[in-house]
């Protein structure tokens, strides 16, 4: 039986039926035979590629103009001192630090190299030093700004939060314009030396903001963060073994794999030459819980879930208890639930993957564990984890370290012939599609299903043949690979094409 609750499920459910999943096993048994006709038709020719128009999008943040913008601040750093204790992932830390870089140039600041907070749903001790290569981060970014690996000797003993310098995300609202920096840090800055910026997720607008503030924050990103030898020679091994032949040499490999790129990893072929399309299920417990969405595994998944938010996130526990929330149903119509793996099988066979496609799956523990692959490894067979490609020993020095696993999980899916996110608002995913996007050339698609039109169109599932299905479906997708500039206050790390970032060599 299938676990994926549609619409009608969830609303069975509300009134108190058991959720019957027959309509959903019809779609998925239409798709088995709808893969079984096509294994020898050619695919759909855009399958892997992105539209024309994206190859006139080339990388230039590292190009530096400090000068032409009015001279910015300054490199020197002379100011003080900012350290900041970044939370969440790898992924919610990753804009931190950039973030962090580029406020450390408004105001003339030495960055000290960021902290990481120790997660109680990541469970990952890592420091920026385990992750990404600290000299290269130094080295690479001195242009731009000042960076040291400690706070000096005189100031290491201050008592930060008795004199004022301890800022929490309480104190500076979400995606802050750089004018409230200006005005409300700096003064701190200036008479205490140093500034403590504790948790720092998101804490900087898009727009707007200077010129030159912004492509260095895109350098930062693209450019300056680069993983330590140990996750670059694995994430090389991942690759090799993932396409059947040594990463090329390309802007995108030297970044993520640094002289691992075009070096045959020992071990590393086992198979012939081949495309791989990635996949990232976000569909951890942590994810599931959150979304406060329902999956059709009755009173034990509600029961669950919920002991989960309790321990994970009490806030939405008790925001639960006092305050009436939109129900399972508005909110899978709203696209507001993550896809399950039934969903996410169904949509790439409708766009033309065929039965026999190499496919990398990419995330932590999938909620519901096999049960909830079933779907997708009945109609894919050749699907393989970081778990099956890699060696027991090849993952051990990464064991108990979820970002460093997630790291791999990055350089696979960003090199991938094409990837496909499940969840548009994923972190991870968004990172992921600006790195395609930045160093893709135009030959690295990535499919982000709008989940609102695609639940719209699974409440059909009674009913609806494939050719609609399939029509639909290729439809949405189509809208989404369109190329555009970045939309006003959209995220840099998300949608790079932009001046600051990109540059179009059409002007």
């Amino acid at each position: 039986n299938s676990s994926l609750s549609t619409l009608e499920e969830v609303n069975a459910t509300e009134k108190g039926k058991r959720p019957h999943p027959v309509m959903l096993t019809r779609l998925l048994a239409l798709a088995a035979h709808a893969l079984a006709e096509v294994d020898n038709r050619p695919e759909p020719k855009d399958l892997w590629k992105e539209p024309i128009n994206a190859t006139l999008w080339k990388p230039c943040s590292d190009q530096r103009d400090w000068e032409a913008s009015g001279n910015i601040s300054s490199s020197e750093g002379t100011n003080g001192y900012i350290i900041i204790s970044a939370n969440g992932g790898i992924n919610q830390q990753r804009v931190a630090i950039c973030n962090a870089v580029t406020i450390s140039r408004l105001l003339n600041a030495t960055l000290v190299i960021p902290k990481f907070l120790y997660s109680n749903v990541w469970l990952d001790k890592s420091q920026f030093r385990d992750i990404y290569q600290e000299d290269y981060f130094i080295k690479y970014l001195k242009p731009d700004i000042r960076i040291v690996k400690e706070l000096p000797l005189e100031l290491q003993s201050l008592d930060l939060e008795a004199i004022g310098s301890l800022v929490n995300d309480t104190d500076v609202m979400k995606e802050a314009k750089p004018s409230i920096y200006v005005k409300k840090i700096l003064p701190i800055l200036l008479k205490n030396r140093v500034v403590h910026f504790v948790g720092f997720g998101n804490r900087l607008s898009f727009d707007p903001i200077p010129f030159q503030l912004q492509r260095l924050r895109c350098r930062c990103n693209f450019h300056a963060l680069r993983f330590v030898h140990k996750i670059q020679e694995t994430g090389a091994l991942l690759v090799e073994r993932l396409h059947g032949h040594m990463p090329h040499l390309s802007p995108l490999q030297d970044n993520l794999l640094g002289h691992f790129a075009g070096k045959s990893v020992p071990g590393g072929n086992r198979n012939g030459s081949s495309k791989y399309l990635a996949v990232h299920l976000r569909f951890e417990i942590d994810m599931v819980a959150y979304s406060m969405c329902y999956f059709g595994g009755g009173k034990d998944e509600e029961e669950e879930l919920e002991m989960y938010r309790q321990i994970h996130f009490p806030a939405l526990t008790e925001i639960k208890r006092t305050t009436k929330l939109p129900s399972a149903a508005f909110l899978r119509s709203e696209g507001k639930c993550p896809l399950a793996p039934e969903e996410a099988v169904l949509m790439l066979a409708a766009i033309g993957f065929k039965r026999r496609t190499s496919i990398y799956i990419a995330g932590a523990e999938i909620y519901g564990g096999g049960r909830r692959m079933a779907a997708i490894s009945r109609l894919y067979p050749a699907l393989v984890t970081k778990e099956t490609l890699l060696s027991p020993s090849e993952l051990e020095p990464f064991r108990n370290f979820s970002s460093q696993l997630a790291a791999l999980d990055f350089i696979a899916c960003a090199s991938a012939d094409a990837f496909a996110m499940t969840d548009p608002g994923s972190q991870f995913s968004s990172l992921v599609q600006g790195y395609r996007m930045y160093y893709g050339g135009g030959d690295l698609p990535t499919l982000r299903p709008n989940k609102r039109r695609l639940a719209s169109i699974l409440v059909k599932n009674a009913t609806i043949e494939w050719k609609e299905f399939e029509t639909r479906v290729n439809k949405l997708i189509q809208q989404t690979k369109q190329v555009h500039e970045r939309p006003i206050a959209r995220s840099i790390f998300r949608h790079p094409r932009c001046p600051e970032c990109m540059c179009r060599t059409d002007n």
